[in-house]
């Protein structure tokens, strides 16, 4: 399913990850509330907002249809449309229940002038990356579509380079096939990802990795596990619709 934006010079992609959030608005996360702080991320980002809106993933923590529908309520009033992808925690049915309404959209493509951002489901039965051989062909397909001039950003939940840390226990199981995938067309410059609850971004390849800050708690590069009580992050995209400039990211962070 595809999303085809009109036609202009550039467009502006925001992305959040990682809300964890809870049943009860006041529920606390590893010393903060995931509902607090993404509703202060929202409500700043209400005030100028972008052509799309990408979730990818762990968008709740204890599971509840009720944590979803906080999120959709939160989000009601965008005018632009809203994607979203499963993380390790999320329960797909309950997703789709809960964001039945507009602004939400169920596609997995976004069609912006030459760009084609593909958002690919990595959630398995164990909290690691799953990207099986059905999925695999999926998205050769996917990119057998897309004519020669087009440029290929991909989302996902899992990050697929190891971090030297913790996290990597929960890494994308097939990782090895889908870079196969990666350097086998060229019109893929990079893929972006949350799980990790770091923000950074590296070469890898050729391929430009880059790793989306938590809504919630940050996650320290430590071989233990290490959540921080931090100010909530997302990530701003820019996408020129030739395709012919670099994507720009600009990590963003909520002020105060």
């Amino acid at each position: 399913m595809a999303y085809v934006f009109a036609l202009q010079d550039s467009y502006r992609v925001i992305q959040i990850s990682d809300c964890h959030l809870l049943a009860e608005p006041d529920g606390w996360f590893y010393g903060v509330q995931p509902y607090r702080q993404l509703a202060a991320l929202v409500s700043q980002l209400h005030q100028d907002q972008p052509d799309a809106l990408i979730l990818t993933g762990d968008l709740t923590q204890d599971h509840s249809l009720a944590s979803y529908q906080l999120l959709a309520q939160l989000l009601s009033g965008w005018s632009c449309p809203v994607f979203y992808l499963p993380g390790n925690h999320d329960d797909m049915e309950l997703m789709q229940q809960a964001f039945v309404s507009s602004p939400f959209s169920p596609d997995t493509e976004l069609s912006l002038g030459d760009w084609r951002l593909c958002l690919l489901n990595s959630k398995g039965p164990t909290p690691a990356g799953y990207f099986d051989t059905t999925r695999q062909q999926q998205l050769q397909q996917q990119l057998l579509s897309y004519p020669a001039e087009a440029a290929v950003w991909l989302f996902c939940h899992h990050h697929i380079s190891p971090m030297g840390s913790f996290i990597d226990q929960h890494i994308q199981l097939d990782a090895s096939v889908l870079w196969q995938i990666i350097g086998s067309d060229r019109r893929i410059k990079g893929v972006a990802h949350g799980h990790c609850h770091y923000a950074y971004a590296k070469i890898q390849q050729g391929i430009q990795l880059v790793g989306c800050p938590a809504s919630s708690v940050q996650f320290l590069l430590t071989p233990d596990y290490q959540p921080v009580a931090a100010r909530p992050g997302y990530i701003e995209w820019i996408f020129n619709a030739n395709a012919k400039a670099v994507s720009a990211v600009d990590w963003q962070f909520l002020e105060g």
